[in-house]
C-alpha cells in the first residue's frame, strides 16, 4: 500500500471559508469535491489533504495535538496572519506554541479534530533519509 492522503473534520458551517483559506491563503489547488468532503493539494507536495464537513465543531482540550503542519521560515508570523485572514471572516482563531520554533493557530468553531502548525524547518531535518 502506498500513502495516498490524511483526513480531518470541518464544521460545516465554516467549510468553505476553510477551503478558501488552505486555496487562498495557502496555495491549495481543489483535486476533487463531493457533497461531503473536498481533496486539495499543495503545489510540490505529494501528499493530499481531505476535509469532510461535520455538523459541528466540538471543544476538545487536546485538539492541539493533531495538527495539519507546515514549515516556515517565520512560523509564529504566518499564523498570525493566517489568525487575521480568519478574523476577517468573522472567525475566531488563536496563535499558540508548542516552543519557541512550533506554533499553531487554533479556530475551534471551525477545526474539529486538528489546528494548523507551523514550524521553523530544521526540525524537519530528519537524520534518516527514504
Amino acid at each position: 500500500m502506498q500513502f495516498n492522503h490524511v483526513a480531518n473534520r470541518v464544521a460545516e458551517t465554516h467549510f468553505e471559508t476553510v477551503v478558501a483559506l488552505f486555496r487562498d491563503q495557502l496555495g491549495f489547488v481543489e483535486l476533487r469535491r463531493n457533497a461531503r468532503a473536498i481533496w486539495m493539494r499543495q503545489p510540490g507536495a505529494n501528499i493530499d489533504l481531505q476535509f469532510s464537513r461535520v455538523a459541528a465543531s466540538r471543544d476538545d482540550p487536546e485538539r492541539e495535538r493533531s495538527q495539519v503542519s507546515f514549515l516556515s521560515e517565520t512560523p509564529r508570523q504566518d499564523l498570525e496572519k493566517l489568525a487575521e485572514w480568519l478574523g476577517s471572516k468573522g472567525l475566531v482563531a488563536t496563535v499558540g506554541a508548542y516552543s519557541d520554533r512550533e506554533f499553531y493557530l487554533d479556530a475551534p468553531d471551525a477545526l474539529v479534530d486538528f489546528v494548523i502548525e507551523a514550524m521553523r524547518p530544521e526540525l524537519a531535518d530528519y537524520p534518516v533519509k527514504v
